[in-house]
């Protein structure tokens, strides 16, 4: 009766993971700017804003612009999500003033733009200042872009500010540079004034003080971060004429395990409840949630966490969205809500304080952040709760946002730091491999001067670096393209040149940085043989280094190579479009003397293949081979899911998966991948076939018709060779032995899969968490696409048996492995949901591996009452959101 229950729920929750729209009031502000400091002219950027030239008529500037210049960068950064504003700059070398006239009524927000390159041969490091406001605030004091982009590996930074009513009716921001022993200089790139609807009536609860408040109506704000949560980016031009930027929270989300994200389906309509929280944020927010998943026993064990470094010694608002999406009852699901380890609300209720669902609200907590040893951090966790015994133990969150509020003294920029040694480890600039010294430009000192001498800090932004540096080692880093202090690094971006070059289109070739083939030649002595490091369709792979110390992969193609020009292009494409912690970054390319050469990053481990046979090298530990295949899944699923369409690789294999200095896995090699369907109506991509044969998906092989259902086939076979470690093919195997997965499948079938495992991983395995990658491996390896899971479903089955080997290993008696038949070990982690202080105990007890946290998670659910048969939440299966 209960498998009857659920039949339906399938259908359901298929509808519900297509894309929802609601429709929502676009705001309209009373003042809106752009400036696009610098430029001569007006454009527009990637969202189709229009930004006007600060030169018009010279009416921003209060000196009429004649204590500055106008400069242009004399570079361009991949990473930038559009010239306009950033390749032009105003350059200060003494205090100058904007001005603009506001509405005295309305509060505003603050952007400023700054993109840390060299301008008219000034360099990056050059510029150190601050910048203070007609209402007496301080927004950065000291501050260096250059060092903040460079230890953090951003292209650029926005800083967005919300300041209260000005009774004046005139704002005014005031660009200071730090005066030190060498000329520094202020710069901006782009200014954004625009009102706001005031979101910030009402008081925050102060967090750990009952009674308490804290008044923001009056505060000038600094937006920390900004997350739609569960779901992916938001860009400006889709938030309901506020343009704030909304990300991907998965880089935060802390632990082993970061449950699940479900979407509302195509029907779905968000009914805000006043005019006021229709601008707390768009309907895409609340449209998808992040859950903790469907297994009180896990759920009860562990908190849903976020973890964001932020500023000593300020005050915090954490303003959390809610809107409960499938429950209609009160005391279905309710959590407590914890800030920085004090309960901010205990028994939270969405239906319970909006009485209905789709009906989106939101809390906003206070706190105070003191300096602590070990760096400074905004935690927010959620965990169900036990008093009030609810149907579901369960947490949602729909969106996050973190705002530091100035301080009495009307600042908001942090105390002037030490020097951050992050810095001398920072990613570096193209062709750069030290901080350039400051050279003032030459027209500078005619127009404005000298500027005066004195010792200097390098910006408020070092304390926030070492902080970084440390949650970089604890949770291993985050991607390029997904992880960032501010919340202001873009996920996707794009850049277009007037140049062509060689082989790669004119919209390709400024992506990245050009090395030159003498550059190449003496990175690899000159191609030595001793440094190649592996053999492939494209070419020959070359340990080498550049810009003194920096090791590369160096990819050289083969002239013979049939592929070798789509190849070269689709490497440059699919890789500067794309950032994420696993896959491999493309630093540069060559393509001078007719070479067609790519330049990666190094990966010190090599491959996965390596590892497994065939390598000379010791065996990985099961729990090693577990997190990179994780990893692995971790970046797949990106690409399946986080672009603006899906990425199919095509060529996923063990030799095209990648293991860094820090055993942290990165998927490689996008010379075959295509990009997937691009209309709902379309369910493949047909193309001629193209792969490695051992993990070719038949159904592909057979029909030409592509889907990425093909990589989660090829992931199968991988998942079965880490298990084996034997090769995909080998011919030299008794014929039924060949090909390993149909090896694997009999021998999964017949119950004899254990016997065959790799004999020096067989004791370390447990068995629950065996049974779960041998399931998962057999079931990616479906006769038909539609039958296989997605790479979300397979990601959330190995995290899952993450814990399960988590678990196992952390039990104290009562253990067997794989095959030996003894009884096993079910004790689990207590977590105690509170002390004494009402503080969290633990904030998480499952998963230690630094590159287990999930990025993106699917489940699939198994739900046994039929009261719950109404309930897509809880039925067997949750579709991942794109990312």
């Amino acid at each position: 009766m209960a498998g009857r229950a659920r039949r339906p729920l399938l259908v359901l929750l298929l509808v519900a993971g297509v894309a929802a729209t609601a429709e929502s009031k676009v705001y309209a502000p009373t003042d809106r700017v752009l400036l696009n400091c610098g430029s001569t002219t007006d454009g527009l950027d990637a969202d189709g804003r229009k930004w006007v030239a600060d030169t018009n008529d010279n009416t921003w500037l209060t000196d009429s612009g004649k204590s500055s210049l106008l400069m242009a960068a004399d570079k361009v950064d991949n990473g930038l999500p559009s010239t306009i504003p950033y390749m032009t700059a105003r350059v200060f070398t003494m205090e100058a003033v904007y001005n603009f006239s506001v509405n005295p009524r309305d509060r505003h927000w603050v952007r400023l733009h700054f993109y840390p390159s060299s301008y008219n041969g000034i360099a990056a490091a050059g510029f150190h200042f601050s910048v203070s406001t007609s209402t007496g605030i301080t927004l950065l004091r000291n501050f260096s872009v250059y060092t903040y982009t460079k230890a953090l590996s951003q292209a650029y930074i926005i800083r967005e500010f919300s300041l209260p009513p000005t009774p004046a009716g005139f704002l005014t921001l005031t660009f200071t540079p730090t005066p030190m022993g060498n000329e520094t200089y202020a710069f901006v790139n782009g200014i954004e004034v625009a009102s706001m609807p005031d979101i910030f009536v009402d008081p925050a609860i102060m967090v750990g003080f009952a009674d308490q408040t804290v008044d923001i109506a009056s505060s000038t704000l600094q937006t920390m971060y900004r997350f739609n949560v569960g779901g992916s980016y938001i860009p400006p031009s889709n938030d309901s004429g506020l343009t704030r930027h909304w990300y991907d929270d998965t880089p935060y989300v802390y632990g082993a395990t970061s449950g699940v994200t479900y979407r509302a389906g195509p029907h779905f309509q968000i009914r805000y409840p006043s005019e006021i929280a229709e601008y707390a944020a768009p309907p895409e927010v609340y449209l998808g949630t992040r859950s903790m998943g469907s297994d009180p026993r896990l759920n009860q064990n562990y908190n849903l966490t976020w973890t964001m470094p932020v500023d000593a010694n300020f005050t915090y608002v954490a303003r959390l969205h809610f809107c409960e999406l499938l429950l209609s009852r009160a005391n279905q699901r309710a959590f407590d809500i914890y800030v920085n380890n004090k309960t901010a609300q205990s028994d939270a209720d969405v239906i319970g304080m909006t009485s209905e669902k789709g009906v989106p609200m939101y809390k906003d907590y206070a706190v105070y952040v003191s300096e602590e040893p070990d760096g400074q951090a905004m935690w927010v966790a959620l965990h169900p709760s036990v008093a009030l015994r609810p149907q579901f133990y369960d947490a949602i969150l729909n969106g996050l946002e973190i705002f530091k509020l100035n301080d009495t003294a009307g600042n908001l920029a942090a105390p002037d730091p030490e020097p951050s040694r992050l810095l001398a480890k920072a990613e570096l600039g193209a062709g750069e491999h030290e901080v350039p010294k400051s050279k003032p430009h030459p027209h500078m000192a005619k127009v404005m001067g000298g500027t005066a001498g004195g010792a200097a800090a390098l910006g408020i932004v070092a304390a926030i670096c070492v902080v970084w540096y440390h949650e970089k080692k604890k949770r291993d880093a985050a991607s390029a393209g997904g992880s960032h202090t501010s919340g202001w690094l873009p996920l996707y971006h794009s850049h277009t040149s007037n140049k062509s070059s060689g082989h790669l289109p004119a919209n390709l070739a400024g992506m990245c940085r050009h090395f030159s083939f003498a550059d190449i030649k003496v990175a690899t002595k000159n191609f030595s043989e001793s440094l190649v490091i592996g053999v492939g369709g494209f070419g020959k792979v070359y340990r080498g280094v550049v810009d003194g110390d920096t090791k590369v992969a160096i990819k050289r193609s083969n002239p013979s190579s049939e592929q070798g020009v789509h190849e070269f292009q689709t490497e440059v494409e699919m890789l500067s479009k794309l950032r994420h912690r696993h896959l491999v970054s493309l630093i540069g390319f060559c393509e001078d003397a007719g070479e067609m050469i790519l330049v990666y990053d190094y990966m010190e481990h090599g491959t996965l293949r390596e590892h497994l046979y065939m390598g000379g090298k010791p065996p990985l530990s099961w729990r090693h081979r577990l997190d990179i295949c994780i990893g692995a899944a971790r970046g797949l699923h990106y690409l399946h899911t986080g672009a603006k369409y899906t990425i199919i690789h095509r060529d996923v294999k063990t030799t095209n998966i990648l293991v860094d200095g820090d055993w942290v896995a990165k998927v490689s090699d996008f010379g075959l991948s295509k990009s997937g369907p691009t209309t709902m109506n379309q369910t493949h991509v047909s193309t001629m076939v193209k792969g490695s044969f051992g993990y070719l998906d038949p159904e592909y092989f057979r029909r030409q018709q592509l889907t990425d259902k093909s990589d989660v086939y090829s992931f199968g076979v991988v998942l079965f060779e880490v298990l084996l470690a034997r090769p995909a093919l080998d011919p030299a195997l008794p014929r039924e032995q060949v090909s390993l997965a149909d090896y694997a499948l009999s021998c999964q079938r017949n119950g004899t899969l254990p016997d065959v495992v790799d004999p020096s991983i067989k004791d370390q395995i447990a068995p629950e968490c065996f049974k779960k990658v041998a399931d998962t491996a057999e079931k990616c390896l479906a006769e038909q696409s539609i039958d296989r899971p997605s790479m979300g479903d397979v990601l959330w089955n190995l995290e899952f048996a993450l814990q399960l080997q988590d678990t196992f290993e952390g039990g104290s008696c009562g253990r067997r492995t794989v095959g030996d038949g003894s009884g096993s070990g079910t004790g689990r982690p207590a977590l105690e949901p509170s002390n004494s202080n009402g503080s969290m105990a633990s904030v998480t007890t499952l998963g230690t591996s630094s590159t287990s946290r999930a990025h993106e998670a699917c489940v699939i659910m198994e739900e046994t009452d039929d009261e719950v048969a109404n309930s897509a939440a809880f039925s067997q299966l949750v579709c991942p959101t794109g990312r």
